[in-house]
């Protein structure tokens, strides 16, 4: 059974592993940073996450592989291993065919424009991805964002039941007496690709004094940097259809190649709070002006 402590410590150990999945993730060193022995370490990260440490580590370095080839040609399949923290090509080939079941090359090379996206499951998103595909795209700012200190609630799934998430930090925030004003949405996958029930997604709030009890409620940094930022708005199930967007189109265009760290969004309205079930937010996409 998990308990609000099992949640707090395998939560600092996904945010050691999200701030670089090239560095080399050894279960004994992530064991050391919960405080467990590395067997107990091995149960409580598959009670919390629902999936074994060793799996995991792998589908997130598969996600990013995964948006490296389709958004920057210009790095070589080597390079996109060796930052997808493999160290050679063949480890890396093997793994990626097992997940994508085509080869890396042949996943770049694949016209990704007429494959069957995971998020057309959802019949309402599907409607509006046909609705916003020959959108124009949004003009976008180029930002050197600030580092964020947030009080966070982790969750699996971008469908509705992200407002569970909300709700919990809301529910926390007005018990501490927190700032509540300051919403931020961190979207660790691409729904491209990855099933919409498995897309990870962290609600944030913005705090200016540490976390004392932690539990289901833990911080962490979002890291400052460069950023392509475009001003979205609409109701839920234009949002997906929104990023997919600039994802597919804006990006391998740009120029800029996407950073390994999480986009995520900036809410001036929140969907998952609003009784209109509206939008209004800054779409913030880490990127760098160097190939």
């Amino acid at each position: 059974m998990k308990t609000n402590q099992h949640i707090s410590r395998i939560n600092d150990v996904l945010y050691f592993i999200h701030q670089d999945i090239s560095h080399p993730l050894l279960a004994k060193d992530l064991a050391n940073i919960a405080a467990y022995s590395e067997q107990h370490f091995h149960r409580i990260f598959k009670s919390v996450v629902g999936e074994s440490v060793h799996f995991y580590i792998r589908r997130i370095r598969m996600e990013f592989a995964a948006n490296q080839l389709m958004f920057d040609s210009k790095s070589s399949i080597l390079d996109i291993a060796n930052k997808s923290g493999f160290s050679s090509l063949s480890s890396f080939s093997r793994a990626f065919k097992f997940t994508f079941s085509m080869s890396p090359g042949q996943w770049r090379n694949h016209d990704h424009q007429y494959q069957r996206k995971s998020l057309l499951v959802d019949q309402e998103i599907a409607a509006n991805y046909q609705r916003l595909y020959k959108m124009e795209t949004p003009k976008h700012k180029l930002v050197e964002l600030p580092a964020r200190h947030v009080a966070y609630v982790r969750h699996q799934g971008y469908d509705r039941s992200i407002a569970n998430a909300w709700h919990t930090l809301k529910a926390w925030a007005n018990i501490e007496g927190r700032n509540f004003s300051e919403q931020f949405g961190l979207h660790h996958s691409n729904p491209t690709w990855v099933e919409l029930n498995k897309c990870r997604y962290v609600a944030c709030v913005e705090i200016d004094c540490p976390i004392l009890r932690r539990g289901v409620v833990n911080s962490m940094t979002i890291p400052a940097g460069l950023h392509a930022v475009f001003k979205l708005e609409g109701k839920y199930g234009e949002l997906l259809p929104q990023l997919s967007h600039i994802l597919e189109h804006w990006l391998p265009s740009s120029g800029y190649k996407m950073q390994s760290t999480p986009a995520y969004v900036h809410y001036q309205m929140n969907q998952f709070l609003t009784e209109g079930e509206e939008f209004i937010l800054s779409f913030c996409l880490p990127i760098s002006l160097f190939r």
